[in-house]
């Protein structure tokens, strides 16, 4: 499964990554907009935003771009490891391993 996460810190696009991994996933964290999103998002499973840090217009521009496709859409207010672990256990099935 694909994952692409929006917002969340800096400093812990390593430990998201890591922990996607231990759920078999690939993921693609992107902590600020810099630029357009139309060819950084992709085609992914499930679509991560942590809202509280990224802007209204990061969350429409990434709403826009994945109109049409068949990725799972979550949102959280918070950016921790266990709010992004519970979302992997709800739209994995699976366990960390």
């Amino acid at each position: 499964m694909s994952v692409v996460i929006l917002g969340g810190n800096e400093c812990m696009v390593r430990k998201y990554k890591e922990l996607c991994q231990s759920y078999q996933c690939t993921a693609k964290v992107i902590p600020k907009m810099g630029g357009s999103l139309k060819n950084r998002l992709g085609n992914p499973d499930l679509l991560v935003m942590f809202t509280d840090t990224i802007s209204h217009k990061m969350v429409q521009s990434a709403l826009n771009e994945t109109k049409g496709q068949d990725t799972i859409i979550t949102r959280s207010r918070s950016s921790s490891m266990s709010a992004l672990r519970s979302i992997l256990e709800t739209h994995t099935g699976a366990m960390e391993a």
